[in-house]
């Protein structure tokens, strides 16, 4: 089998030869690789056996000038295209530090959102030009990328607390921005889809928890967000397609909800946060397809991951639904050594 006709079988709760395998390798890690052996230029995905996707976004940013204000030896400071303000460390695979944000408050949502035209260089045809009919002819899964919800507007645009406090004050403004940012989404992937380029799932980020809990209550997911989670969902099913909710953090009180909205698979399941995976693939096995739910900090413990492969692996890939992966991406502490042997096992398990 190749890795859509793999992947189609986990999303029709059927067996296939074996559980897909995708994950998301830190930069630091592709570089580890080469380092200790994987072939210069070739793609991690073929090195290991792993599956294969396309995938593509578009642009919605209200294109805010991108400009570095202070540099130094070891990080950097920038504006971003969304009006951040963050501090970049050049130490392999940090992360920034967010200074200071622009849109916090209604006024400058509006102004923000004057930006946010639909030009069609937002949407990136030479990429879908240059690659679509390999990704095909390869046998590729298609990934759409959409940006909008919680997420998006907390981390990207308005800042954690300045949102949280809006929610429950301005609640108005907050749907404001999740509907602009989903209807401009909608709008941009339906010329890419009119233009031929048809994908096979619609992905969204929309991070709403941390460790043990969510950052807001199921009644205020119901209220603000689910609404705009059902209209992308329902979008995706009206274009033949299913969708894909990555949310970090332990979300498990929201889950009868998201389910409720149709959501056809959940990732990353994070073990790290509070998640139970296979409680979750008891009561939601049939319903939703399950990619993750395998604690990445065991990833260079070669003891710890491969019991845990032995343990979750065998329950997880029953009836179909289930994709392996870690539960958010392959850190730089995992050696070339260690994940051949984390591959080899998933195979040799995850095999129907």
């Amino acid at each position: 089998m190749n890795s859509w006709e793999r992947i189609k079988r986990m999303y029709e709760h059927k067996e296939a030869d074996r559980v897909p395998i995708i994950d998301s390798p830190w930069a630091g890690t592709i570089r580890r690789w080469h380092r200790e052996g994987m072939p210069a230029q070739m793609e991690w995905e073929d090195y290991f056996g792993a599956d294969k996707l396309g995938v593509f976004q578009v642009d919605i940013t209200p294109r805010f000038e991108e400009k570095v204000l202070e540099e130094n030896d070891r990080w950097y400071i920038a504006t971003s295209s969304w009006g951040v303000t963050m501090k970049h460390f050049k130490e392999e695979d940090s992360t920034p530090e967010f200074l200071d944000y622009k849109v916090t408050n209604a006024e400058e949502w509006e102004k923000a959102k004057a930006r946010m035209t639909l030009e069609d260089d937002r949407i990136p045809w030479a990429l879908l030009k240059n690659n679509y009919d390999k990704w095909r002819s390869e046998g590729r899964w298609i990934r759409a990328i959409f940006w909008f919800g919680f997420d998006v507007t907390h981390s990207w645009m308005m800042g954690t607390e300045n949102l949280l406090i809006a929610m429950l004050e301005e609640p108005e403004l907050v749907e404001n921005m999740f509907d602009t940012y989903l209807k401009n989404n909608m709008r941009l992937y339906e010329r890419a889809w009119d233009a031929g380029y048809h994908f096979d799932e619609l992905f969204w980020y929309d991070d709403m928890g941390y460790k043990g809990s969510t950052f807001f209550s199921p009644d205020l997911y119901r209220t603000l967000l689910q609404p705009y989670h059902k209209q992308a969902v329902d979008w995706a099913h009206n274009h033949n397609i299913v969708s894909q909710l990555h949310s970090c953090g332990d979300i498990t009180t929201l889950l009868p909800d998201i389910v409720a909205t149709g959501v056809d698979s959940l990732n990353p399941l994070e073990i790290k946060a509070g998640v139970d995976v296979i409680r979750i693939k008891k009561e939601y096995g049939d319903k939703l397809v399950l990619r993750g739910g395998i604690n990445a900090v065991n990833w260079n413990n070669p003891q710890a991951i491969l019991e845990e492969i032995n343990q979750k692996v065998p329950i997880l890939k029953e009836n179909g639904g289930f994709i392996f992966s870690s539960d958010h991406s392959i850190p730089n502490s995992v050696s070339l050594k260690d994940m051949k042997i984390i591959m080899n096992e998933v195979k040799r398990v995850g095999k129907y």
